[in-house]
């Protein structure tokens, strides 16, 4: 018999305010692909959800990698004005990149902001490459890069 577990994570989301240009960085850099589009819906969940104003438009697409299904999503909220994010920033997606150099170099040919890159040394020893990049909406996305043994 095949029990589901009590929870299973299904996909983070950030919220956008305009799909087509954060995808030039999630689709045309990190190498997501849309999954699934869904334009403006004025009963969606997500209004009540992210307190999101009657006047704004809505839209929204998942993500997948491969071997990775609808793994995130960005949710669009057009025509009104969205606050900047607080800080400390309060979320964050992390990726395992296997060129780091290639994404930041787009990133940046993006005009998105780069962070200095840090040496990453995680819980078991091992030690890589970490690097945030802030997205067009202000979201932080952090790649990271672990060398396997001996390369």
């Amino acid at each position: 018999m095949n029990q589901k577990p009590p929870v299973r994570f299904q996909r983070g989301n950030f919220v956008v305010a305009d799909l087509d240009k954060a995808l030039t960085f999630y689709e045309g850099i990190l190498g997501f692909e849309v999954a699934f589009r869904l334009g403006d819906n004025p009963k969606s969940y997500s209004r009540s959800v992210f307190d999101i104003s009657e006047d704004a438009e809505l839209g929204f697409v998942t993500l997948s990698l491969p071997g990775q299904e609808r793994v995130m999503a960005l949710t669009e909220i057009a025509k009104t004005d969205l606050a900047p994010v607080p800080y400390p920033r309060r979320s964050a997606i992390v990726l395992e990149v296997q060129d780091c150099d290639e994404v930041m170099a787009g990133a940046r040919d993006l005009g998105l902001l780069v962070y200095p890159e840090e040496v990453l040394k995680t819980h078991d020893g091992r030690v890589g490459r970490e690097i945030g990049i802030v997205d067009f909406d202000d979201n932080l996305v952090v790649i990271y890069f672990i060398p396997e043994a001996g390369a």
